[in-house]
């Protein structure tokens, strides 16, 4: 073990596992393919450990930092192993990414407030993507949207795509008024003499994609703002169910006063 190691170490230890003699036999059945869902697993828990403030120790964001780096590591062995990309050309391409993203940090235009800085970023990747097809004709605002993003991302990434060309509420109190209108068209399904499944569904996901729109108009992350409901839920509920336990039950069996009462309680 060294006392220091560096970035070319850890390219060096990747490579070793990658040998064809000598590397390990786990790791040289692996493709980008096979390690995909174990690097969006490596993301959340680096997400997990910032929402849990464990900022320190092995096991927490540092710990989990180092995990996501090795993969983009792993994958940059891989690309050179195809002659696809090396790591050099990953730092190149990010290089002149962030560079050409932020004219107002390495160009002579001067930004000053976090909206223009927005604004010109937006421009700027909208400019990308629309440069990057070969055929301009058949360009469109909302590609290269990853369809494996989970579904509240997806929806607030192409609820913003569409507003950065102008086809968006003025305000949130209009977006509001949408989720109002989706609520009544879910009841109105819900509540019909005979329920089409289908259609029911499709006014559920509207109501979904309305709320999404109504916390991006509010300037909030729909994906974290879900998380936090669903820890907050969680804290309560295990905190309902120790009260039911106190009171010598368990809470499939107390009455839905008792667990009102309960959760009136927690809260």
């Amino acid at each position: 073990m060294k006392e220091k190691y560096t970035i070319n170490d850890l390219r060096h230890i990747v490579e070793k596992l990658r040998n064809p003699d000598t590397g390990c036999p786990w790791n040289l059945q692996q493709s980008f393919a096979s390690i995909a869902k174990f690097t969006l697993e490596e993301a959340y828990e680096v997400v997990d450990a910032i929402e849990h403030h464990d900022l320190k120790g092995l096991k927490g964001l540092k710990g989990e930092v180092g995990d996501l780096l090795y993969h983009v590591l792993y994958y940059s062995q891989l690309g050179q192993e195809e002659a696809l990309f090396s790591f050099d050309d990953v730092i190149q391409q990010l290089a002149e990414k962030l560079i050409q993203r932020h004219p107002y940090i390495f160009g002579e235009i001067k930004l000053q407030s976090e909206s223009e800085v927005i604004a010109a970023w937006q421009k700027q990747k909208s400019k990308e993507r629309f440069e990057n097809h070969k055929k301009p004709a058949q360009h469109s605002a909302l590609d290269n949207i990853p369809n494996v993003f989970p579904a509240l991302v997806r929806a607030a990434k192409i609820q913003q795509r569409a507003a950065d060309v102008n086809f968006d509420f003025e305000e949130y109190k209009q977006a509001l008024s949408k989720v109002y209108e989706e609520v009544d068209e879910v009841v109105a399904e819900a509540d019909a003499a005979v329920v089409d499944q289908a259609k029911l569904e499709e006014e559920l996901g509207d109501l979904l994609f309305s709320v999404v729109n109504v916390t991006r108009h509010l300037k909030h992350d729909p994906e974290q703002a879900l998380r936090k409901a669903n820890e907050k839920f969680e804290k309560r509920f295990r905190q309902v169910e120790v009260l039911a336990l106190q009171n010598g039950k368990i809470l499939s069996d107390c009455s839905v006063e008792e667990m009102e009462s309960f959760w009136q309680e927690v809260k």
